[in-house]
């Protein structure tokens, strides 16, 4: 049995991944801002935790953190104004990294996105380019720390049913599951040939399991 703390409990991957975990038997920790979420985030098999991720400093996130064996990033702005979106997919994020090594967990698994490279190609004017210069920045501070980190890259996310199966650094916007994107986390945390990796994905042939290995 493992202890995972999401970030990002309430969202629909997380709302996906808890139910795994804590299938296995892993004791899951699920961070919610909204009190009114309490109740469905339960119902997943993980606790709920209220707190808001952009008040807390990094002091605060290590208490929080503590005792656990792995953190999940999973939170974001959802396409709100850009100041919150550096308020939350970048500088909350990497607080949060910091809070972990504080912490002594050495685990961390960040949900970026599969364009997020430093050449993504995103204009300035364009609204999406907050989004990708924050989850660029946060990405970056991951792994040049001494976590032991994996970045998870999804292509398009997609609420069809998961297969079980995915493709690595797929041509195209490399559409895929949030379903499998779930299946993805949870076989990552078993998986230490994951440890220190950015791993692009979508939507393919391969089972899960062997595509991580390969």
């Amino acid at each position: 049995m493992s202890r995972i703390l999401i970030f990002g409990g309430h969202g629909r991957v997380s709302m996906l991944l808890a139910p795994l975990l804590a299938k296995r038997g892993d004791e899951v920790t699920a961070v919610i801002r909204k009190p009114e979420q309490s109740a469905e985030v339960s119902e997943t098999g993980a606790t709920p935790h209220v707190a808001d991720v952009a008040a807390l400093d990094v002091d605060a996130l290590a208490d929080l953190i503590a005792g656990h064996d792995a953190v999940v990033w999973s939170a974001g702005a959802g396409g709100g104004s850009a100041e919150s979106t550096y308020a939350i997919d970048r500088d909350a994020a990497i607080r949060t990294m910091d809070a972990a090594k504080a912490a002594g967990v050495k685990r961390y698994l960040m949900v970026s996105w599969i364009g997020s490279r430093p050449d993504h190609g995103v204009p300035e004017d364009d609204d999406f380019f907050a989004y990708a210069d924050a989850k660029l920045a946060a990405d970056e501070h991951l792994t040049a720390s001494e976590l032991d980190y994996t970045v998870f890259g999804p292509g398009t996310l997609t609420l069809d049913d998961g297969t079980g199966k995915i493709t690595l650094n797929p041509e195209g916007n490399g559409e895929v599951p949030r379903a499998d994107v779930a299946a993805v986390l949870a076989a990552s945390l078993e998986d230490d040939s994951t440890i220190r990796r950015t791993i692009r994905f979508g939507s393919g042939e391969t089972l899960i399991a062997e595509a991580l290995r390969g």
